[in-house]
Order: C-alpha cells, then sequence, then structure tokens
C-alpha cells in the first residue's frame, strides 16, 4: 500500500486576487533562439552534463539530435544507417530505427533511452549510439531516468477491460525487468477509455531520485511527486477561484464526451514541466503562462512567455539552467530566456 498524498497546495493563477506584488504576471521574452535546425515537431529537450552535450527530439527526425555547449550539431542518436541489431537464437536481427519517439532521457549509466510509442518500445543507446537494450511495454508517451539504471515510464496506452491494476507510472529495473507501479488515476469519467485518456501525463525526475508527474488533461492544472519507490508526497493544484470558470468548461467537456462516447478529444492543459535539478523548484507551462514554485509548492511568481518577434512560446519542453531557461516550443524551436529569479537587483 502506498502512503496517501500529505498535502495539497493550492495556488493563484496570474496576477489575480490573492497575488502579493512580486508574484504579479511579468512578461518573459526570449534573448535568442538555439539550434536552429531544430523547428517543428519538437518534443523532447535534455542536458547531458557528464557528456558536456544538449540532446534535442523531434518526432519528425530519426532520432535525437546532438549538440556540443557551443550549440554546434555533432551527431545523431542513433546515427542515419545504423544496421539492424542481431537477435539471439536467429530470431529476426531488431531494427534500432525509431518509428515515433516521443520522449528520451539520459539514465544514470550514461546511456540514452528513447520511447518508442508507435513501436510499444524502450530503446536504450550507447555514448556512440548504438542500439544496446530494448524493453517491450505499451505506447510509452514519457520517460524520467532513476538511480542505478531504472528507469519510470508513463503510457497513452488503454488497459484492457480484464486490468483493474492499471497506474500512472511503471518502473523498469536496469535489466529490463518491471520493478514496480504505482500512481493512482484520477477519476473524472465514467467511461474507462475516456477516464484513462484523461489521465494522460508526462513523467520527470530530479538527481535526488524523485518523479514528478504532470496531467496533460486534468481540468484544474495538477501535478505529483513521488519518491522513486512510488510514496507521494506532494499534489499541486491550480484550483483557485480565478481558473475555475475554465475548470468546469472542461468538465462539462469532459461530461458530454462521457455521454456521447467516440474517440476522446481535448485541448492540453499542462505542456510542459522544467524541474531545477539544484533546488527542486518547479516550472509549470499552461499555454504561454509559465508560473514558478519552490520545492514546497508555494508559487513564487507567473510569466508570460514571448519571443523577441512578439510570438507567445507555448513550450512542449522546459530546461531549467542554473542561470536561464531553455524552451523547446513547436514549430517555433528552441529559445533561451532569461530567469527572472537569478537577476540582480
Amino acid at each position: 500500500m502506498f502512503r496517501r498524498l500529505r498535502w495539497v497546495i493550492l495556488v493563484s493563477l496570474l496576477g489575480l486576487a490573492g497575488l502579493s506584488p512580486h508574484q504579479a504576471e511579468i512578461d518573459l521574452v526570449a534573448t535568442k533562439r538555439l539550434f536552429p535546425d531544430m523547428g517543428p515537431g519538437l518534443v523532447a529537450l535534455k542536458r547531458d552534463a557528464a557528456a558536456r552535450r544538449y540532446l534535442v527530439l523531434s518526432s519528425r527526425s530519426a532520432g535525437v539530435a546532438v549538440y556540443n555547449m557551443d550549440g554546434q550539431r555533432i551527431g545523431t542518436i542513433p546515427p542515419s544507417g545504423t544496421p539492424p541489431v542481431a537477435a539471439a537464437s536467429g530470431a529476426k536481427p531488431e531494427s534500432s530505427t525509431l518509428q515515433f519517439p516521443s520522449d528520451f532521457d539520459i539514465t544514470s549509466d550514461g546511456r540514452l533511452v528513447i520511447a518508442d510509442r508507435a513501436a510499444n518500445a524502450l530503446r536504450f543507446y550507447d555514448a556512440a549510439g548504438a542500439l544496446v537494450q530494448s524493453i517491450s511495454t505499451p505506447a510509452p508517451s514519457s520517460v524520467a531516468a532513476l538511480p542505478e539504471g531504472e528507469v519510470a515510464v508513463a503510457s497513452s496506452a488503454f488497459a484492457s477491460p480484464r486490468d483493474q491494476a492499471l497506474r500512472l507510472i511503471t518502473v523498469y529495473d536496469k535489466s529490463g525487468r518491471l520493478a514496480r507501479t504505482f500512481g493512482d488515476l484520477v477519476d473524472l469519467a465514467s467511461r474507462r477509455d475516456l477516464n484513462r485518456f484523461l489521465n494522460i501525463g508526462r513523467v520527470s525526475s530530479d538527481p535526488s531520485g524523485s518523479l514528478y508527474y504532470a496531467f496533460t488533461f486534468h481540468p484544474e492544472p495538477n501535478v505529483r511527486k513521488y519518491d522513486r519507490f512510488g510514496y507521494a508526497s506532494l499534489e499541486l493544484s491550480v484550483t483557485s477561484l480565478d481558473i475555475q470558470p475554465a475548470a468546469q468548461t472542461v468538465r462539462r467537456e469532459i461530461k458530454r464526451q462521457d455521454e456521447k462516447g467516440g474517440a476522446p478529444r481535448m485541448k492540453t492543459i499542462i505542456n510542459a514541466l522544467g524541474v531545477d535539478p539544484l533546488t527542486q523548484q518547479l516550472w509549470l507551462a499552461l499555454g504561454n503562462v509559465v508560473l514558478h514554485f519552490d520545492r514546497e509548492g508555494t508559487q513564487l511568481a507567473a510569466y508570460r512567455a514571448y519571443s523577441a518577434a512578439g510570438i507567445r512560446l507555448e513550450p512542449v519542453a522546459i530546461l531549467v539552467e542554473p542561470g536561464r531557461l531553455l524552451f523547446a516550443c513547436d514549430p517555433f524551436g528552441v529559445f533561451e530566456l532569461p530567469r527572472p529569479d537569478k537577476s540582480k537587483p
């Protein structure tokens, strides 16, 4: 049995009633665009500190683009033209070609793990880009590395009617064995497929091994924090009076689809979550609105993100660095933005 959440943090949204002056909404303007060859299809952005490189994933590319610290393209993982990997016992060789990559991370032992949703697999590559391991898992939509070579996975797959133990997060050990599952779904609809869809989210981790699950479609923006073993310590939910009209509209749409049937279709609520690896502070994107929270879930500030040309920046991935934020914005590219919390007065 997992412990129940210990507290719920209720926060106000966007410089409305309840925000102190230092929390008022502020424009956050990008200073420059990085990795100019990256644009449409962006899904993930990471920094490999040990190898001193940046990694960018687009669903339209054949792999993860690799850049040096100066922003120069130095390769792709897997490299183009990588031959299939020989399988044991005379089985058909396994192709290293990605079908529909949806996320990636760097494991604690330096491998690159890519969630290939269309192939129902996690694919692991060494530093040279060779495929070294695959794990079969249904429709992996997001992946996060944990200590000791473990990886946590979030799925967009619908469970069979006989599966009564569906959880938000699945963890595999270094050898590819199922280690544990955890995270209860929120009951938002009576239709099983619609309720599963509404619980889809993205998983992130920090160097301490904590996991963060951001619900993509929950009416009230919601993020849960777990330790690596599945014990929940925090649920951050944006539930102020100011957000309730929009949330109620979403709930009415859920009710309509619940009664009408058909394929689930909902607007994205949380489009990106970034975790400061040093402080565990959170940066949460709701469209181009970016909310900044401390590690306890207290809101510190609210911003609206724009490019220098005035384009609304709605990141699909946020990379938090000591002196800046990097936003991967589909289809516009990757942008550098200042960290106001680090600016000198």
